[in-house]
């Protein structure tokens, strides 16, 4: 299931006091007369994405604004693991619910699957599921992070092969060089370390302990301290048990008195007395194999002083290691394989760093090659991808622009420890590759290229995000895309190119549109309006759905005005008809779904 915004209920936010927008996993269009409150639709998503709260957005009168969104279809690993770890769950049919208020004071609440968040929770979770293009936006694309991402998502295989390869070398490359710089650079150091291990080492090495060993020797200890008590115990139990040792009457001990009781009962005529003889044979037997390990105690029971001055003295020099090194045997010799292991990488003599210098030169040649691979296929990349969006931009009222996608290697000097020297140019080697990426726009013949987010105005700048999304469409994660303002300084046919992209685009996406364009508005799936009303002095703003025969009234209205006479409804109809014919239509302008079609056009 394709991960969709399913509703959004806006409560207290500006001039909307309460409304339910339900969305179309498609190409849903938001209309509405000026200041009805349509920005409040662009403002509540910003919220719900993790957007920064203003107090003075929340509708006078009202304690907070209140935004919920309810997802539907969103539990993909990466964002599932999102909501795990918040402690979210979602809701018994599936979806899932995230919700932002803003009290008057400013103060700001998240809450996503049931549970209290951090907004910037919410701010993940968006990154995942939705992308808002406004003209006051710091948009995701243009972010300078995210534009070699940018590129390397529309190459696709052609970047990802060498970029997984790059990646793999770089690794090992990158532990190699830390662990010689930091060889070198803290090898006095490192050699007073190595220098106390061994010391450590050898001093363990010269008592040998053995695992247990103390748990052990302290209870020798306690037998041979104690063996007169011991002995004199043990002794008057095996009297007791066994009788005297030399035999007197008097003192027949336990067994004396069992046997004579069986003889006794062996002769008595009764025969319910015999019967308890064999009884009493069963406890002579127990008694006699009590008696005997006591008189095996009694013997190995040794009272040697000098046994228990040479255990007391091997507990001592144990205790000198437990005191130094860990608390009981078993950790010493934890401490000493640790120690061990440590030494290992401590080797700052002249072979052992030079041997860690070969291999790491041997792996930078290994890893300059990769980078070069990976340079050259985002650059052949970067050609096709700013023909594509150039191509995109000449239906959208920016017919002279022309769209740049430049690969530069990002040069540094000889003090970066990351620094790899690639067709001897040395660059920075990151994670990500050599490459700095950058998209310009060139707005026409003679202006010169410059950043996107500088080259263009507002509404040209949303412009391009649409063109970029339309081609990127076919590679881009992110499902639910909402633009404002996007149609800013277009009319007539260049608005109909808008409408025809932005019906392109929701082929594959979730698509929200805030519009004034009727042209636009046309080839929506769905098309919801803000109205505004005004009750005791106070106004209102509300969202509806519109049926079909209502759309004709509402794109009349935006047709100038025009909602009150047959030539608007005329109009209107014959919008709604062309929108519905292109969107059905077989042809190539009905099947740019891929992202690759305006550069099929352009081709053609």
């Amino acid at each position: 299931m394709v991960p969709v915004l399913a509703e959004m209920r806006i409560q207290g936010l500006g001039v909307i006091e309460d409304a339910l927008l339900e969305l179309h996993p498609g190409f849903t269009v938001v209309t509405g007369e000026t200041g009805a409150g349509k920005t409040m639709v662009v403002t509540g998503l910003h919220l719900l994405s993790g957007g920064r709260a203003e107090a003075s957005k929340v509708r006078n009168g009202t304690g907070k604004a209140t935004v919920e969104g309810r997802f539907e279809g969103v539990f993909a690993e990466h964002v599932a693991r999102i909501v795990t770890d918040a402690g979210g769950e979602a809701d018994e049919d599936g979806s899932l619910i995230a919700l932002r208020s803003v009290g008057a004071d400013g103060r700001s609440r998240a809450h996503l699957g049931g549970r209290s968040v951090p907004v910037n929770v919410l701010s993940d979770l968006a990154d995942r599921l939705l992308a808002v293009h406004g003209q006051n936006d710091q948009l995701r694309l243009l972010r300078s992070s995210e534009q070699r991402d940018v590129l390397d998502r529309f190459a696709g295989d052609a970047v990802a092969k060498p970029l997984t390869g790059y990646r793999s070398v770089r690794d090992e490359w990158h532990s190699v060089v830390t662990e010689l710089a930091e060889r070198q650079t803290r090898s006095r150091e490192m050699a007073q370390q190595a220098d106390l291990l061994r010391h450590g080492l050898d001093e363990i090495a010269a008592v040998e302990p053995q695992a247990g060993e103390d748990a052990e020797l302290a209870e020798q200890i306690k037998r041979l301290a104690a063996a007169d008590e011991l002995r004199s115990a043990a002794g008057s139990a095996q009297g007791a048990v066994s009788g005297s040792p030399d035999g007197d009457p008097d003192q027949p001990g336990a067994l004396g008195l069992v046997g004579e009781a069986r003889r006794r009962l062996a002769a008595a005529e009764d025969p319910v007395l015999r019967e308890l003889e064999p009884r009493l044979a069963e406890a002579a037997v127990l008694l006699s194999d009590v008696g005997a390990e006591l008189g095996g105690y009694l013997d190995g029971l040794d009272a040697d002083p000098e046994r228990l001055e040479q255990v007391l003295a091997r507990q001592a020099e144990l205790k000198k290691l437990t005191r130094k090194y860990a608390a009981d045997v078993d950790g010493v010799l934890a401490w000493a394989e640790d120690a061990r292991a440590r030494l290992s990488t401590m080797d700052t003599s002249e072979e052992a760093l030079a041997e860690l210098a070969a291999k790491r030169d041997e792996l930078a040649v290994e890893l300059a090659g990769h980078a070069a691979k990976l340079s050259a296929a985002r650059a052949k990349a970067a050609e096709q991808l700013a023909e594509a969006i150039t191509a995109e931009l000449s239906g959208l009222a920016m017919g002279q622009a022309e769209i740049d996608v430049t690969v530069r290697r990002r040069t540094t000097d000889s003090s970066d420890a990351q620094g790899l020297r690639v067709e001897d140019e040395l660059v920075h080697a990151g994670p990500d590759g050599i490459d700095d990426v950058e998209l310009l726009l060139k707005a026409h013949a003679a202006a010169p290229p410059m950043p996107v987010h500088k080259a263009a105005s507002g509404g040209e700048l949303s412009r391009v995000m649409l063109a970029i999304e339309v081609v990127l469409a076919h590679a881009d994660t992110v499902q639910t895309l909402v633009f404002d303002e996007v149609d800013a300084g277009v009319g007539g046919r260049a608005a109909v190119e808008v409408g025809r992209r932005l019906a392109r685009l929701a082929r594959s996406h979730q698509v929200l549109v805030v519009t004034h364009l009727p042209q636009v508005a046309a080839f929506a799936d769905r098309h919801l309006v803000v109205d505004k009303g005004t009750a005791k002095g106070i106004t209102r703003s509300g969202v509806k759905l519109l049926e079909p025969s209502d759309r004709v009234e509402e794109l009349a209205r935006m047709l100038a005005g025009m909602d009150g006479t047959e030539t608007g409804r005329a109009h209107a109809e014959e919008l709604l008809a062309v929108a519905e014919a292109d969107k059905t239509s077989p042809g190539p302008e009905g099947k740019k779904g891929s992202g690759k079609g305006s550069k099929r056009r352009k081709q053609g």
